[in-house]
């Protein structure tokens, strides 16, 4: 069968745009991925990236177009050529945004962007790792070059990639200072933050110096009143908005802004048992699951 159910959009929009029809299923060359579950990122459907060829719209539409890009299920065909993962194997991983997602039966992925499921984390719990666990390894192990020892500010520890964020960077030795609302600060500390400042309480400014690296995922007054906080040499790292590059010299510092970048390595890389324990927890923001197929 050459068709499978999807819910689409046709033009750009919000929810109102979406429906559920017929659509083709993915084409030869990738390898196709029998969809159990799909986690959808809000804002997704602002995104440039969502609706274009390109991730600033500078290029061609290309609706009719499926979103939710995050992925767990069973390889139903492989690419060609390709010899992993095997038919039949349990995957997930995060499919490319500038290709249909994943609210579908079938979703096409290249298979380097696929890893083997892990065997003690469900379908649904294991399509909402790769976006937030990715984008918090890649900033500190690619961007920020964290080592055992340093300092790391992640700002909005309780958020999905904050969460990751916080157990990434205690899992590789380093001293780590969150901010968080009042009610999230014994969850941050949970997850090995050795400092949890409410945000709405204090200013966290009072309460750190001499940090190494900040992770910041507030953007806006968060972003400019923390850089002053970085040692000379620090490296402040946005996923929210640049960073003003003159501001960070003028303290002796790095900053970076960066949009995560689909990788076969790095899901396996973020595999530990802290990863996952936060997914037993009850703290889900940002995101809703969409249950295809049991299985």
């Amino acid at each position: 069968m050459n068709t499978m159910r999807a819910v689409r959009a046709h033009r750009r929009g919000g929810p109102e745009q979406l429906v559920h029809e017929t659509a083709p299923r993915p084409g030869p060359g990738d390898t196709a991925v029998a969809v159990r579950a799909a986690f959808i990122t809000t804002g997704e459907l602002a995104w440039d990236a969502t609706w274009t060829d390109s991730s600033d719209g500078s290029r061609r539409e290309r609706t009719p177009v499926i979103r939710a890009h995050e992925v767990s299920g069973a390889v139903a065909e492989q690419g060609a050529g390709a010899t992993a993962p095997a038919l039949g194997a349990k995957v997930y991983g995060l499919i490319p945004f500038l290709r249909d997602g994943a609210a579908a039966e079938y979703v096409g992925a290249p298979a380097g962007t696929l890893v083997a499921r892990p065997a003690r984390l469900d379908h649904r719990n294991a399509a909402a790792v790769p976006l937030a666990a990715l984008t918090a390894r890649q900033e500190l192990v690619d961007h920020a070059h964290l080592e055992p020892g340093q300092h790391v500010l992640v700002h909005g520890g309780a958020g999905g990639v904050g969460s990751f964020a916080v157990q990434l960077a205690a899992a590789l030795g380093a001293k780590v200072t969150a901010t968080a609302s009042a009610r999230d600060t014994e969850f941050v500390a949970g997850l090995g933050a050795q400092n949890v400042i409410d945000y709405a309480g204090s200013r966290f400014e009072d309460h750190v110096a001499d940090a190494d690296v900040v992770f910041d995922t507030v953007g806006g007054d968060t972003q400019t009143r923390s850089r002053g906080l970085l040692r000379p040499g620090g490296v402040l790292v946005s996923i929210v908005a640049p960073p003003d590059l003159g501001v960070a010299q003028d303290h002796a510092a790095h900053a970076v802004f960066f949009v995560i970048e689909p990788d076969r390595d790095a899901p396996d890389s973020i595999q530990t048992p802290a990863a996952y324990e936060a997914l037993e927890k009850e703290h889900r923001r940002g995101k809703a699951v969409i249950h295809v197929a049991d299985g």
